[in-house]
């Protein structure tokens, strides 16, 4: 007899009884939440390095478009590019953060909540539901949830800050009239308009359009404190 992955044959009863009941959470149990919420810190980090570059470069990018009036507007919309692109990065990271988050969340649903309150009653298959998420590790949230997520948390208000000074640089800074002095190189003021509309109005539609969000445990609420705080 094999293992799952075609190992030699072992011990059927290895792990057994490791995580029993009455261990409680001083024992094997206790090492593993920490391990899960180490590793859960360190993409969080990840995700706060990602947020501190796209702020670099926004400000970066007013500073610089701003500080003389030579200086061609279109390097806003460059920044958008750039700022776009740690979107990506941090919405492939927020995916890979929110699963060990999820399984943090259950631990504390499941174990210690209930070692708080005992009244609360757990889910009845959260152990299933856990073991076969190390069995077969996989991502809980699509790509696009992962880009509203962030979008709401972090760049909507960046994109809607260069946007906007990209606005002001064409209409009250330009040499020409608007929608003349938003041209850029052979395309027409016009067309640029529009495309900067499109990509903000695209942003806002993916960030605020109803869904079911999959990512669970988060303070995505208006109000996150309870009355008798």
């Amino acid at each position: 007899m094999t293992g799952a992955d075609g190992d030699a044959p072992g011990d059927p009863g290895v792990g057994r009884g490791l995580l029993d009941e009455e261990m409680g959470p001083s024992g094997s149990l206790a090492h593993l939440y920490r391990g899960e919420v180490h590793r859960m810190t360190r993409w969080r980090e990840r995700l706060d390095r990602t947020t501190n570059w796209a702020v670099l470069v926004l400000a970066a990018t007013l500073t610089w478009t701003f500080s003389t009036p030579a200086n061609p507007h279109y390097v806003l919309l460059l920044g958008n590019l750039a700022v776009g692109l740690f979107l990506a990065v941090e919405a492939r990271r927020y995916r890979a953060y929110d699963a060990w988050r999820s399984r943090v969340r259950t631990l504390q649903r499941n174990v210690f909540a209930v070692g708080l309150d005992p009244d609360w009653t757990p889910r009845t298959d959260w152990r299933e539901r856990l073991a076969a998420d190390y069995r077969e590790p996989a991502l809980k949230i699509t790509a696009e949830e992962a880009v509203a997520h962030r979008l709401r948390r972090i760049y909507l208000p960046l994109f809607a800050v260069l946007d906007g000074a990209w606005l002001l640089r064409v209409t009250a800074f330009g040499a020409d009239p608007w929608p003349a002095s938003a041209a850029v190189g052979m395309v027409p003021g016009a067309a640029v308009t529009g495309l900067v509309v499109l990509a903000f109005g695209g942003a806002l539609v993916v960030a605020l359009r109803p869904r079911t969000w999959r990512a669970r445990g988060e303070l995505r609420a208006e109000s996150i404190r309870t009355p008798d705080d």
